[in-house]
């Protein structure tokens, strides 16, 4: 007899098959030819990648789009045959052959690429604009947590009405699911934010969200403590995104900032059991300056000051 977790992970994966097949069939992968085309559908990622990556080796195209390397190959010596690719020698590895499309091959993709194109409209047409946002940061947030993020990909932006309810909810989720933080610590997120949304000084308090096509990524804050003195406060990275340099950069506007607002110095305060950020906070030249036991939200942990002299 299953118990309530194998039931849960038996439904999510029901859900996931239920969408594939859902979305398959909305794209129209399973047709013989993609696109109304004489291609496959692998046939026609594997064009698309020339068409916008030319120079790829036949390994790093592979490795790319997770194809096995004979497969690769046949296809590569198809499209050779038929005139829509050339291979040059590699100058920096001649062991190895860069792929471009010749001028049929990019006059073979060309209507590929606008039917897409074309297809894509037609799909989004029937949904109100605000519909076609929630669709698309939908697919984002499946894509960023599935595959994670590209390094040029991310920025930051200044926060937008729904992210202190986001920034809450994540602290509130994540701390819970890696360290076993009860609900107190959601309760002092939630204030540390809400005080912040309802009165803060611009020219002196900053939030910074880090996103990818409008998926959130991180945040973080920076308040006023006295005249002096900046607090950095609610830190967070999510996990798909982490190791990109986003909470290094984060935690570098704050300071950037701190000096331009002619603070003095900046304090945090931290837990022993958060070891990345507090890699970042050292590497920025924050120094812990004390630090006491506590189980203010359930486990029984260290709590740190640390300070930052600008």
């Amino acid at each position: 007899m299953r118990d309530a977790a194998e039931n849960a992970l038996e439904d999510r994966i029901a859900a996931v098959r239920r969408f594939s097949r859902h979305y398959t069939r909305v794209i129209g992968a399973l047709q013989e030819g993609l696109l109304q085309s004489a291609f496959s559908l692998t046939e026609a990622r594997v064009l698309y990648e020339l068409a916008h990556q030319p120079g790829l080796t036949a390994t790093t195209l592979g490795r790319e789009l997770g194809i096995d390397a004979g497969y690769l190959s046949r296809i590569l010596a198809g499209f050779t045959d038929r005139g829509l690719l050339e291979r040059r020698a590699d100058v920096a590895d001649r062991r190895q052959s860069t792929l471009r499309l010749t001028a049929a091959g990019k006059a073979a993709f060309a209507p590929l690429d606008a039917r897409s194109h074309t297809d894509v409209a037609a799909l989004l047409a029937p949904l109100p604009e605000p519909a076609q946002r929630e669709l698309v940061g939908a697919m984002a947030r499946i894509e960023t947590l599935l595959g994670g993020v590209a390094r040029s990909v991310w920025r930051l932006r200044g926060p937008r009405a729904g992210d202190t309810g986001w920034v809450v909810e994540r602290h509130g989720a994540l701390y819970a699911a890696e360290y076993g933080f009860d609900a107190r610590f959601e309760a002092l997120v939630a204030k540390v934010a809400g005080a912040f949304l309802a009165q803060n000084d611009p020219t002196r308090e900053r939030c910074w969200i880090a996103e990818c096509d409008e998926v959130r990524l991180g945040s973080v804050f920076l308040v006023r403590a006295d005249d002096e003195t900046a607090r950095l406060r609610l830190l967070l990275v999510e996990p798909a995104a982490r190791g990109l340099g986003i909470g290094r950069q984060l935690v570098g506007e704050c300071i950037g900032f701190a000096r331009t607002a002619g603070y003095k110095r900046i304090t945090l305060w931290t837990n022993d059991v958060l070891v990345a950020a507090r890699g970042i906070y050292q590497a920025a030249g924050f120094r812990l300056i004390s630090s006491e036991p506590h189980n203010m939200f359930g486990p029984s942990i260290v709590g740190e000051d640390w300070a930052l002299v600008l």
